[in-house]
């Protein structure tokens, strides 16, 4: 068995293969062995003529197929190995000769995963950007905290903002109900502005149990074609009102709300949380700043089926996410209007960055001989034992291989921006707000 590597051009690797006469034998008698119970030969049981007469029967070329790929798949895995290639895609075969008692000779062309050309990606010039946590911070996630813990009582009394409206309600165009026009004891918080433009503010002053007409008109950019612009009226009944009553801000408070004993216990603990997302926001910061810089700075051609194949993943963890809110993909697209190629064509540009920032850390490490030890894997390891309540090896069976793989290459990932920002010039900018810049981060 002869591998040759010919030639590679454009990140595509062409291998020449020849197998000899005895080894493409042994590949015939191998797809014989497969394939004897379909053959059904005059004379014989079905399965049981031998391979000399069904070959006389058929014509050996009925063996080729499969021996063809017994054969190559042996010869391009060799191939694969003795020239320490990379291949990003399965490859494609192209048989120049096959004939019983000749040997095999093909052609092997297979993508190879790209490689990288950066320089410079020491001491790079980044920014981190520095949040410090303010009293008022703290008194913000304060009012936030009381917010949701605030209780709703009935009232008797007219609507007013802020009030939270159990209605039932009916719409009409032209006179007919439309679909998704109707509910019943529906929570509306007046003032949210949940509903189309003026709906809110024309039951301001209603009365508890009292039924209003009211007509609104549907926004030109409504998401429903058929409602764009159209004028609607509502038949709105107010079954209660329910005021918000929020708890005062003192010690029972930090009771009822967490498991501290006092207002000042509870703020400080609110202070402790701002300051661990401070120091997240701001690593978070440093890392996009350097790797805006890595990116800038790298040479790569990205072969299109890596592209592709990052795009289809990107596409089904997004519909992964959409099902978990009960959402059908296809329903999706039917609502914001996009054809499937438009859609996909929505995450080219991410799919492409996502595909240079693997290539240029990988790159990276490699240079940099930057690697996991099985003594840095069991040391993550160990921490996710503990929040099991396992030991490290029981943990370690509840795993799969691609989970190890996981946890190992964001371990890798972490190693190699802690030498990019040892190796960093870094400047500092001061944040205005913990909220405004975080905020910005997590969209």
């Amino acid at each position: 068995m002869k591998v040759n590597l010919e030639k590679i051009e454009n990140n595509v690797a062409t291998l020449k293969i020849e197998v000899n006469e005895e080894e493409f034998e042994k590949a015939l008698e191998k797809s014989f062995k497969k394939n004897a119970k379909r053959f059904n030969v005059p004379g014989f049981r079905r399965g049981k003529a031998p391979r000399s007469i069904v070959e006389r029967y058929y014509g050996p070329e009925v063996l080729y197929e499969d021996a063809a790929e017994f054969a190559l798949s042996e010869a391009y895995k060799i191939g694969i190995e003795e020239n320490k290639l990379e291949p990003i895609d399965h490859p494609d075969f192209q048989i120049e000769q096959i004939e019983k008692n000749k040997p095999l000779i093909a052609t092997a062309k297979v993508t190879l995963k790209p490689d990288v050309e950066i320089d410079g990606y020491k001491e790079i010039e980044a920014e981190k950007i520095v949040y410090n946590v303010k009293e008022e911070d703290v008194e913000r996630e304060l009012k936030e905290l009381q917010e949701k813990n605030a209780r709703f009582i009935n009232v008797e009394r007219p609507l007013k903002e802020g009030d939270l409206a159990v209605i039932d309600f009916e719409g009409f165009i032209n006179g007919e109900p439309f679909e998704g026009g109707n509910a019943q004891n529906y929570p509306l918080t007046i003032g949210s502005r949940t509903f189309i433009p003026g709906f809110e503010d024309k039951l301001i002053g209603m009365m508890p149990q009292e039924t209003r007409e009211i007509t609104v008109t549907f926004p030109e950019n409504y998401h429903r074609e058929d409602l764009k612009g159209k004028e609607a009226t509502f038949k709105v009944t107010l079954k209660e009102i329910k005021e918000k009553e929020l708890m005062p801000l003192d010690d029972e408070f930090a009771k009822d709300v967490s498991e501290f004993e006092t207002l000042e216990e509870l703020k400080k603990d609110l202070k402790n949380k701002l300051e661990e997302r401070a120091k997240e926001f701001e690593e978070s910061s440093l890392k996009g700043s350097i790797l805006k810089k890595l990116l800038e700075k790298a040479k790569v051609e990205i072969p299109q089926v890596m592209i592709e194949r990052e795009i289809e993943r990107l596409i089904y963890d997004f519909a992964v996410s959409l099902r978990l809110r009960g959402i059908d993909l296809k329903d999706y697209l039917e609502a914001v209007k996009l054809t499937p190629e438009e859609f996909k064509n929505k995450f080219q540009d991410r799919a492409i960055e996502n595909i240079k920032t693997s290539l240029v850390l990988e790159k990276i490490a490699k240079l940099e001989n930057i690697s996991v030890s099985e003594e840095e894997l069991d040391q993550e390891l160990q921490k996710y034992a503990e929040k099991a309540n396992k030991s490290l090896a029981e943990y370690k069976k509840t795993l799969k291989e691609e989970n190890i793989e996981y946890i190992k290459d964001r371990i890798l990932t972490d190693k190699i921006f802690k030498f990019l920002i040892d190796n960093a010039k870094v400047t500092e900018k001061i944040a205005d707000s913990i909220y405004k810049e975080g905020e910005e981060k997590t969209e």
